[in-house]
């Protein structure tokens, strides 16, 4: 079972993306533009677990003492460059409380075997990658311009930084991740609260 842990956003903030993702789509047609349903933040993508870790990893996420935290979602992206843009994506401020959070499932996961996160925790939602290559924020050698978003980028750049609202999350979840030619299909597992 392929499972990653993120916050789903609320509403309000999904339908203003959702006329964004609608205004700017047409902008690079080659893109594989996120379904607005599908909108999340990942806290920590896991991958492929057998079911018996799945219920551990479960058990483990539902003690993890973290508090709410206010989400503003605004501006946008390019990784891991403008130049040589993979990934388009929407920028967020949370303060601390987010990465606490992160943190705070990446220890309890190493403690199953889980391998750690080696960046730092860069919370952003993402909207749309390049056709083909890796959704990494990282440069990779295979790394070069890419045109897939230049004229998408040429279009934002005479508009003003686009605001999407801000939330407070109450709660994070257990996401399954189902690979398919259409696009991945999440579910919802299990939901956790926060303080």
């Amino acid at each position: 079972m392929r499972i990653f842990i993120a916050i789903d956003i609320d509403d309000t903030i999904r339908e203003r993306i959702t006329r964004f993702l609608e205004g700017v789509s047409g902008f690079a047609p080659d893109a594989r533009w996120v379904k607005p349903e599908s909108l999340h933040v990942t806290l920590k993508f896991i991958g492929e677990q057998p079911e018996p870790a799945v219920e551990q990893i479960k058990q483990s996420l539902s003690v993890i003492p973290a508090s709410m935290a206010e989400i503003h979602f605004h501006g946008y992206g390019f990784f891991p460059t403008a130049k040589s843009a993979r990934v388009f994506w929407i920028g967020m401020e949370a303060g601390p409380s987010l990465a606490v959070l992160a943190a705070a499932i990446d220890d309890k996961l190493a403690s199953l075997g889980i391998p750690k996160e080696d960046r730092a925790f860069s919370p952003h939602l993402t909207l749309a990658r390049g056709a083909g290559g890796s959704g990494s924020p990282r440069r990779s050698k295979a790394d070069g311009p890419n045109r897939t978003f230049q004229r998408l980028q040429e279009k934002l750049a005479v508009l003003p930084a686009p605001e999407f609202g801000t939330m407070t999350t109450r709660d994070f979840f257990l996401y399954q991740s189902q690979l398919s030619p259409k696009g991945s299909k999440y579910t919802k597992l299990a939901r956790f609260d926060l303080e």
